[in-house]
């Protein structure tokens, strides 16, 4: 029986073929965005006490009432935003199935959807799923500001929905409140629905602060906001995120989630609760950050990288074409991986149209350790 893809285009993501091919070749792998140092023992104590007090089965399908409390008393302290726990929050098994409920929840068969290049790799083929096209707004080095009339330029009758990530992951480019604003402007003219993917949400550097979708009114009204707790409290394999939206919009992304996971684990979701009692679980992430990005970042420079800006997220952009100008980002990626032990993540792979640029992205949420012998294999580029 022929199989008609929905995804023809599509086949193994690229953080698994570089994860893979480091894992094949034991080389240090800054590719893929995980930590390699353990969750807080607070934490990994409140999941292992809910499973034996017989948290194992089904929660809610919105999530369970204490953590959905729980996030909303942290989006208060947070951004002084008041959510309702009940009819605003939906927990997720990740923000990756967040993202797709979100989009298969408002996208019909011919709709548009607007992408900000470079974007998360499962954004288009999550548009493409719908029957839906997405349409590519480039952003480019070395900082990755958004010319929102050429935003505005790609709006169609057929445009429905806008997609951001800030912090951007791979850019490491954060939003202003002017960007915020030139978004909702651009939204309100023309009727649009934005999903605001903000996993990094506290991973923001150098004095700068996060501007949410939920602390701006007029995006708030109009707003999917999605979250990771795998990226806030280093637990990538547990696979928890949860979306922020007005009650209309949650409504119809529960009509989604429910028949693609229905609930998410069960004790995870108890220990979570627990953990977000003290602020202080959160509170410290991007000075936490930040030592990590100091620690890598001269390992790059003495190998003859040179380094982009890096505001947020825990990844950092390198221009290598000092060092093999001859490569594309690809091929660059390999060979540095199988020469010189270290994977990382060529950036063009982001794009649908790739610009003329040599650029990869390293992940510096590592122990301190493996970023000193990352920096040390590193810096024989340079000898």
């Amino acid at each position: 029986m022929p199989i008609h893809s929905k995804l023809p285009a599509i086949g193994t993501t690229i953080f698994s073929v570089m994860s893979t091919l480091a894992a094949e070749h034991g080389a240090i792998n800054l590719s893929q965005g995980f930590p390699d140092y353990p969750c807080d023992p607070a934490l990994l104590d409140a999941l292992a006490a809910a499973a034996h007090a017989g948290h194992n089965q089904y929660a809610p399908m919105a999530g369970l009432p204490a953590l959905r409390a729980a996030i909303a008393a942290k989006l208060l302290l947070q951004h002084g935003t008041a959510v309702d726990a009940d009819s605003e929050i939906t927990v997720a098994a990740g923000a990756t199935q967040a993202l797709f409920t979100a989009i298969a929840s408002v996208l019909q068969a011919g709709d548009e959807a607007i992408l900000l290049d470079p974007s998360y790799d499962s954004y288009a083929p999550s548009i493409l799923a719908q029957g839906a096209k997405p349409v590519h707004v480039a952003l480019m080095a070395p900082d990755f500001k958004v010319d929102w009339e050429q935003v505005e330029h790609a709006v169609t009758p057929r445009t429905r929905l806008i997609l951001i990530n800030n912090p951007n992951n791979p850019a490491t480019s954060v939003f202003s409140a002017a960007d915020l604003d030139a978004l909702a402007a651009i939204a309100e003219r023309h009727d649009l629905l934005v999903l605001a993917d903000e996993v990094y949400e506290h991973l923001i550097y150098d004095g700068a602060t996060h501007q949410s979708v939920l602390t701006h009114p007029a995006l708030r009204a109009r707003s999917f906001a999605v979250y990771s707790f795998g990226k806030t409290f280093h637990a990538t394999g547990w696979k928890i995120g949860y979306c922020v939206a007005p009650p209309a919009l949650s409504a119809e992304f529960r009509k989604i989630h429910q028949f693609l996971v229905f609930a998410v684990n069960t004790p995870a979701q108890h220990a979570l609760a627990a953990h977000l009692a003290d602020p202080a679980s959160w509170q410290g992430l991007s000075a936490f950050f930040a030592e990590r990005r100091a620690l890598l970042a001269p390992g790059l420079e003495s190998a003859g990288f040179k380094l982009l800006p890096s505001q947020g997220t825990y990844f950092q952009l390198a221009d290598y074409s000092a060092i093999r100008p001859d490569l594309e980002d690809v091929a660059f990626a390999r060979w540095l991986t199988l020469e010189h032990g270290v994977a990382s993540i060529p950036v063009s792979v982001f794009y649908q149209q790739p610009p003329a640029q040599k650029i990869v992205r390293f992940c510096f949420a590592k122990q301190t350790q493996t970023l000193q012998a990352a920096s040390e294999r590193l810096a024989r580029l340079g000898t």
